[in-house]
């Protein structure tokens, strides 16, 4: 029995330490002083300016070489070459929100709405590759063309949130695919869904979710995601909101649609702006 034990230990340590190595990589915490920043300012309406003020609407400080720890672990300043901006705090709660469904069992796949350049989806998939999970499938959705033009007629919420011209969120999915075959984690259950949440999570072929995180900014994308996905998750299941905290009109979108449904499962806060909370009924 004692080595039945000692071998589940060993490999509970095994898989911690490829989880904390991935997380180091994909923030680029491991490598922050060889980091320098590569956004070319001129692709930003407006240039600089805009750029700096979308910075500070966010939170976020525009890395240079070397960036600082404390920011890139809070998820408050724009990484160069990290495959995600989250910061290790909202990444440590990805983390903790699969182990807890894998433990008990919660069935249903993963996805993200509103991938970037892919990092929390690559970080799924390791992780289900850590658990020696074969069955679960990763969904990576996403417009790969950056944020939609605001419907403030529909959804007045969003007026004075445009950030669809703003290059830097404007990722392919050819960039995404490389980025999870950086780390040899690319395959058939890695399922891509690209376009308008509008026009694709409805009619997505996903049967049950575990986990369903949400980075979409908007009250218009937050909203049509938890529309098309919420009843698919499952009981024990978690909710992640990305912005909830940063972003108005992504609160008032789950607050409304909370609201409506009648959903009282406690939001816990991860950080300054990431929550979460895990489906009771």
């Amino acid at each position: 029995m004692a080595e039945r034990g000692e071998r589940s230990g060993t490999r509970q340590e095994a898989r911690d330490r490829y989880v904390d190595l991935l997380m180091g990589c994909l923030t680029r915490e491991l490598f922050l002083a060889e980091e320098t920043h590569d956004v070319d300012l001129s692709e930003w309406p407006g240039g600089s300016d805009e750029l700096r003020s979308v910075l500070k609407a966010n939170g976020w400080r525009l890395t240079k070489q070397g960036g600082k720890p404390q920011a890139r672990a809070e998820g408050q300043d724009w990484p160069p070459t990290a495959e995600t901006m989250v910061g290790r705090q909202r990444l440590a709660d990805v983390r903790w929100c699969i182990d807890q469904v894998m433990a008990a069992a919660v069935p249903g796949d993963f996805i993200e709405t509103g991938v970037w350049r892919g990092g929390v989806t690559i970080l799924m998939k390791g992780m289900l590759e850590a658990w020696g999970d074969t069955r679960r499938r990763v969904w990576v959705a996403d417009s790969f063309s950056g944020l939609p033009v605001p419907n403030v007629e529909a959804y007045p919420a969003d007026e004075g949130h445009d950030m669809s011209e703003v290059k830097a969120l404007h990722v392919t999915v050819d960039e995404v695919r490389a980025n999870f075959g950086r780390y040899d984690l690319l395959d058939e259950r890695v399922c891509f869904l690209e376009g308008w949440f509008a026009d694709t999570l409805a009619t997505a072929p996903i049967e049950q979710l575990a986990i369903l995180r949400l980075d979409g900014d908007l009250y218009e994308s937050t909203t049509d995601a938890l529309t098309a996905l919420y009843p698919k998750l499952s009981v024990g299941g978690y909710v992640l909101v990305d912005d909830y905290g940063a972003w108005e009109p992504c609160r008032k979108a789950v607050d409304d649609y909370r609201a409506a449904h009648q959903i009282t499962d406690e939001i816990v806060s991860v950080d300054w702006t990431g929550v979460h909370w895990r489906r009771s009924s």
